[in-house]
């Protein structure tokens, strides 16, 4: 199995080296040349056995035998036995023909924590192999960097930079960060959006010379370990619910669009899928992308699901090149584009080739509020904001035809004032993190400046 760029000027990898690499050379994101296939009669096999049985028959092909099937399968294992649910992604079913996909059972209670925990086992296994060292960065909207710290915390072969943006992620967010005081562990406040801070991040990844300087790997959603980790629930709970005898469709909100983008992976992978969802707050550069066909950054507007706060949705990239048949040349072109005017054109063809797999719709603040408050009272189920927006794009998307899942994204305990506020119900934390308010904070808060930045990276890694 040969992993390649969108942009087409890296060199092809094999599965661990582009984990490591995180973002290809080129600035690209890497891609399996070509989709695993699975049969009806596997697919249909998943049914009744655990999620790291799945897990292992999804991801098995993907890493093409390069960690040895016992090994792999052991670090499956280990990585999900951390979650207190034993079905570790359970579903339930909200309203006739709704499901809720419950991804928020992991040690951080977001869905980041599901491939994050497979991620930090198999970076770390690489690394022993190989005798090295590694530094970690990542940008966070709230979710991301907590999981990775919970994930790489306390490894001895692995320093974890994570930039949040100042004064935008939930309080339980940051703390959740925050709070880890390993010394391998180091967060960063930056004064800017998280736009900002990926784009600090890509920079880093861009300046070969400080790449190779610290070893520079990352766990951000551009990474395709995160990916392959996600595509599994996708299979689990699609079998749950009649697949592959029927075809399922899923709402998913969307961010950085590496979640969803793990839904048209399995499709491709041979999941009975009828549509993908995409489901956006306020901030829904992806709505109108694909309604008007011109991609069109804006200011970054606060919204009570703060996870979803993005306008370069950077997992886009790879659902452009595959829908354009791989034209790395169109894809740059897009790319510069975007850097230089923000903004890049969808020719016709792409667009007609996203809407075969995909629908799209947004929520605001209000529908928000309105969607937690009427689901709490219509059926006893507490939905936090990012879920709460799948849940009101679902509805509006809704075929009786065809069984619905929306992933639910977070604990509703993540956001307990926008909770309260819509719900009059307070989200109790879970007794692992009951204590988070009245633990220390170790943090930095940095300017918006890559110099500074890097420098403060530079002077606090041993790789």
């Amino acid at each position: 199995m040969k992993y390649i760029s969108t942009r087409g000027q890296a060199p092809e990898l094999g599965f661990c080296d582009a984990v490591m690499a995180g973002l290809a050379e080129d600035g690209g994101l890497y891609l399996p040349k070509t989709w695993p296939q699975l049969e009806k009669q596997q697919i249909a096999g998943m049914a009744n056995k655990s999620y790291a049985h799945t897990a292992y028959e999804i991801i098995s092909p993907f890493v093409d035998g390069e960690i040895e099937e016992t090994v792999l399968r052991e670090m499956i294992e280990q990585a999900y036995a951390s979650f207190p649910h034993p079905s570790v992604a359970p579903i339930i079913e909200l309203e006739p023909g709704h499901f809720i996909l419950e991804l928020f059972h992991g040690p951080t209670l977001a869905f980041k924590d599901v491939a994050m925990q497979l991620l930090a086992r198999i970076v770390d296994h690489i690394l022993t192999q190989r005798g090295q060292r590694a530094t970690i960065v990542g940008a966070t909207s709230g979710d991301t960097g907590s999981a990775a710290i919970e994930a790489f915390r306390n490894r001895s072969n692995i320093d974890i930079f994570i930039l949040h943006p100042h004064g935008r992620v939930s309080d339980v967010q940051r703390r959740q960060m925050t709070t880890i005081l390993d010394e391998n562990v180091h967060n960063i406040a930056l004064e800017g959006s998280f736009d900002d801070c990926q784009k600090l991040v890509k920079d880093m990844f861009l300046n070969v010379q400080f790449k190779k300087s610290i070893n520079l790997t990352g766990v951000n959603s551009i990474n395709w370990g995160r990916i392959v980790a996600q595509i599994v629930y996708y299979f689990t709970s699609a079998v749950a619910v009649g697949a592959p005898h029927r075809p399922v469709s899923f709402t998913v909100p969307t961010g950085n669009f590496g979640d969803i983008f793990a839904g048209y992976a399995a499709k491709q992978m041979g999941l009975n899928i009828n549509k993908l969802v995409i489901a956006t707050n306020s901030n829904d550069i992806l709505r109108r992308a694909l309604t008007t066909g011109t991609y069109q950054t804006s200011g970054v507007k606060p919204t009570q699901s703060p996870s979803m706060d993005i306008q370069i949705s950077s997992n886009f990239e790879r659902l452009l090149f595959e829908a354009g048949n791989k034209n790395s040349d169109e894809i740059r072109s897009k790319m510069n584009s975007l850097a230089q005017s923000g903004a890049f054109s969808i020719d016709e063809q792409s667009l007609a080739q996203i809407s075969k797999n995909f629908a799209v719709g947004s929520s605001s603040d209000k529908e928000t509020s309105t969607t937690i408050k009427s689901t709490y009272e219509q059926s006893g189920y507490l939905l936090d904001p990012h879920s709460a927006v799948g849940v009101h794009v679902a509805r509006q998307q809704m075929d009786a035809n065809f069984p619905m899942i929306t992933l639910a994204t977070a604990h509703p305990a993540k956001f307990p004032d926008a909770v309260q506020a819509a719900s009059s119900v307070f989200p109790s934390l879970p007794p692992l993190l009951s204590d988070i308010h009245d633990r220390s904070e170790k943090c930095e808060l940095l300017a918006n400046d890559p110099q500074i930045i890097q420098e403060y990276i530079r002077s606090r890694t041993s790789a």
